[in-house]
C-alpha cells in the first residue's frame, strides 16, 4: 500500500488446548524457528516468541495488510500441523479457540521483548491464568470468565 506508514506492535497470547502442558523444553527452539517462520512467511514481523509449556507468547510489528486474526489463524493451524506431524505429543495437539492481543508503543518493545523472554521467571511467581487475568485488567478489556482459557477437567 503506497504512502501508508504504521507502527503497529502487538503481544498476541494463546494457549494449549486444555491448557496441557504439552510444549517440552525439547521441542521448544525448533517451535520458535517454526512459528517466526510462519509470521515471515505472511510478511509480518516477528519481534520476540516463547513457548512455555501451556501457552504461548509472540510480539509482532504487524503490518496493515493482514488482519490480526488471519495471522493468529495462520500461527495456530500451520503450528498444530508441525507440532502433529512431528508427533511431540502423544495423541492430537491442538490450540484452544481464541487469543489476546495487547497493544504497545516503540518506545515500549525492549521492556515487553524482554519479558517475553523471561516467561519462565515470571510464571514461578504467577500461573498463566493469573497473568492472563492482569493483562485483560491492565488493559481494561471487558471479559466473560466463562471464555478465559480454561484448564482440562
Amino acid at each position: 500500500m503506497a504512502n501508508t506508514y504504521t507502527q503497529i506492535y502487538l503481544q498476541v497470547v494463546f494457549a494449549v488446548e486444555g491448557r496441557q502442558s504439552l510444549i517440552h523444553e525439547q521441542n521448544k527452539q525448533e517451535l520458535h524457528k517454526y512459528l517466526t517462520g510462519i509470521v515471515r512467511e505472511r510478511e509480518q514481523k516477528l519481534l520476540a516468541v516463547h513457548c512455555m509449556p501451556d501457552h504461548t507468547h509472540i510480539l509482532i510489528g504487524l503490518r496493515p495488510s493482514m488482519a490480526l486474526s488471519d495471522l493468529v489463524h495462520d500461527v495456530k493451524i500451520g503450528s498444530v500441523h508441525f507440532v502433529n506431524r512431528k508427533r511431540w505429543v502423544v495423541g492430537r495437539f491442538g490450540w484452544q479457540g481464541g487469543f489476546g492481543a495487547f497493544s504497545y508503543g516503540h518506545s515500549q518493545l525492549t521492556r515487553i521483548i524482554r519479558y517475553i523472554q523471561n516467561q519462565e521467571q515470571h510464571h514461578a511467581k504467577l500461573t498463566f491464568r493469573e497473568e492472563y487475568l492482569r493483562f485483560l485488567k491492565r488493559y481494561e478489556i471487558d471479559h466473560d470468565e466463562r471464555y478465559i482459557f480454561k484448564p482440562v477437567e
